[in-house]
């Protein structure tokens, strides 16, 4: 009988079965979350579901965020808003407000999320928490909305498709290049309602906040989610997070005989950075193809690249520099943690000198209603990770996806740039710290 992967051996455990590849469980759920656009739906389902006798299996662990329409657009959003409030008070949740931050950011940061866990989330990018070695999947609403109520849900064990990377990034390449670049093999629905495992000696060296950028963007090639299996670094950032101590459990280890649908490999001296063109992830290409591309608008952050790190990256590309000429630039740091970080190290006053916008933590201009929408015939260069039509505003705006090197480089040109025609390591006096995501 051959091994298992990483999925194989997670949902046997919290399932308390032997299972293997598309067979189906019902598994207990460590951790359970929804937010300000998906949980009233949830809230509604949760009380159907218990009815007099309503109750959270289990409130410490269900988290709600308000993070998509934040600060509120209009009175619905405000009104979703209180609806957030009301239930959390009165069952017990463990509520985040406007401007703590987007909810797969907050529940990494809050320590929340452990190596082993199986974690559902209402949102789509709640494969996030691969990245620090859990089972992280979106749900609808109606799921749950019962999860609520019972702790566990079914779920069809995935198959997986595995990517290896070997050797050392060259320059200019990040994981967003990585994940951009596996998109663009698969497709868009190549790797649907599959895990897709992450390793490699290339992979192993990446901090956690670049470990969560793979299992963020999965699910844009169908994944149900992305793993990566956790290792002593991981151990150290959530030590560091939390200030208690974490375990690896042995079911985050896939066995060497696993069986695969797939295994991708690739030299990692080959890659180049990868820019998606609208308007698909998948249409992703060698920044050179469409290096001199003209832009109007930047966007950093989001659930992909908003962490403090991505964000440092930029600043460090336009440091005494300003923005090209009819270029405008929207900075939404992806939590409240990392907003301070930016105050805290000047990098807030880098980009108010260079002219951009730096927002609240939130989803920001991602999820298209706010903060920075697109208009007619726009063009974008961001670090977000859906470019479809109208993803960011106008159905007649045009979207691309990059790293936060590709889009500061890009910042000082007002065209796509190769980042590699900058200087990446101007400023020595900043040593990324795994204490941070």
């Amino acid at each position: 009988m051959t091994g298992k992967t990483v999925s194989e051996k997670l949902l046997s455990e919290k399932s308390g079965e032997d299972v293997k590849a598309g067979e189906y469980v019902e598994a207990s759920v460590d951790v359970m979350m929804t937010h300000d656009v998906t949980g009233p739906l949830t809230f509604e389902v949760f009380e159907d579901v218990t009815g007099d006798d309503a109750a959270l299996s289990d409130p410490d662990s269900t988290v709600i965020t308000i993070d998509h329409h934040a600060p509120a657009d209009g009175v619905e959003a405000a009104n979703n808003h209180n609806i957030v409030r009301e239930f959390a008070a009165e069952y017990g949740a463990q509520q985040y407000e406007v401007g703590d931050g987007i909810c797969h950011q907050v529940l990494v940061e809050e320590g929340f999320v452990d190596p082993g866990d199986l974690v559902i989330g209402a949102d789509s990018h709640s494969t996030t928490f691969g990245g620090v070695g859990a089972f992280g999947t979106g749900v609808g609403s109606t799921d749950l909305g019962t999860a609520f109520a019972t702790g566990d849900l079914w779920f069809r064990v995935p198959e997986t498709l595995r990517f290896e990377v070997e050797g050392d990034l060259p320059e200019g390449v990040y994981a967003k290049d990585l994940i951009l670049k596996f998109i663009g093999d698969v497709g868009f629905a190549g790797c649907t309602y599959m895990t897709a495992e992450y390793a490699g000696s290339a992979i192993d060296d990446l901090p956690v906040h670049e470990r969560l950028v793979l299992s963020n963007m999965a699910i844009e090639m169908g994944g149900k989610a992305g793993i990566l299996e956790p290792d002593e670094r991981t151990v150290d950032f959530l030590e560091a997070q939390t200030g208690r101590n974490v375990d690896i459990p042995d079911w985050t280890q896939a066995d060497d005989d696993a069986a695969y649908e797939a295994v991708h490999t690739y030299r990692a001296d080959d890659l180049a950075p990868q820019v998606s063109k609208p308007s698909n992830p998948e249409n992703a290409v060698d920044v050179g193809e469409v290096e001199g591309t003209p832009i109007d608008q930047l966007f950093v952050g989001t659930c992909t690249n908003g962490r403090y790190e991505d964000i440092r990256i930029v600043a460090d590309i336009i440091e005494g520099e300003q923005l090209a000429p009819n270029v405008r630039m929207v900075v939404v740091p992806a939590s409240r943690s990392v907003y301070k970080q930016m105050m805290d190290t000047g990098v807030m006053g880098t980009f108010v000198d260079a002219g951009a916008i730096v927002q609240s933590a939130g989803c920001g201009p991602c999820f298209g209603t706010h903060q920075g929408v697109l208009g007619d015939g726009d063009v974008c260069l961001a670090t977000a990770n859906r470019n479809f039509p109208g993803r960011e505003g106008s159905m007649e705006s045009s979207v691309y996806l990059a790293s936060p090197a590709t889009v500061g480089a890009s910042a000082l040109y007002g065209e796509i740039t190769d980042p590699r025609s900058v200087d990446l390591n101007r400023y020595d006096d900043y040593v990324l710290t795994e204490g941070t995501a």
